[in-house]
């Protein structure tokens, strides 16, 4: 039995939960989100809460119990605290920019990165941070992942992008005979 799936998911004040064919959809201050459901999994919203359990004895179904009370509680808490995550840049010459809805990176290559930010996300570059806020956690996550994959930090000088507070492992350079 998933110790997740068990536990009643609370519908905060001024959040609308719904579902319609075979979406459950998540409304307030933050936006909307909509997620398709899988038929192994049942959703009911009752008294200012949604219960998820499984539609029938199977593993799939079980699995699929605690991954969709997850889910839809991160909807929940999305809509009302947006995600975020913060990058960093390091690395002399390093600089990011943000122009429309285009993240451009200057780390070390012969041209600029551009990555298009994604539609919900906010993106915010102060010196050589960025942070990307959102309601979808998944969307905030992906994003902040690929611009990472851009240039991962390198385990001689630390150059590249990071992950705030994230610790890259160094090594110690060749040395010289004595």
């Amino acid at each position: 039995m998933s110790r997740i799936g068990k536990q009643p998911i609370v519908i905060p004040e001024g959040t609308d939960v719904s579902m319609a064919d075979g979406y459950i959809t998540v409304k307030g201050k933050g936006g909307e989100l909509r997620k398709k459901l899988h038929e192994d999994v049942i959703v009911t919203i009752e008294d200012g809460s949604v219960i998820v359990t499984p539609a029938n004895d199977s593993p799939l179904a079980k699995a699929l119990w605690g991954t969709f009370s997850s889910l839809i509680q991160s909807m929940v808490s999305g809509i009302n605290t947006p995600f975020e995550k913060k990058l960093s840049v390091e690395g002399i010459g390093y600089k990011v920019n943000l122009k429309d809805s285009v993240l451009v990176l200057d780390v070390g290559f012969s041209h600029q990165v551009e990555v298009p930010v994604l539609e919900g996300l906010e993106v915010v570059v102060e010196k050589n941070e960025v942070t990307v806020r959102g309601a979808d956690k998944e969307r905030v996550g992906q994003f902040a992942a690929d611009v990472r994959a851009v240039k991962k930090p390198e385990p001689y000088k630390g150059k590249g992008i990071r992950y705030v507070g994230e610790v890259v492992r160094r090594k110690e350079g060749k040395r010289a005979a004595a």
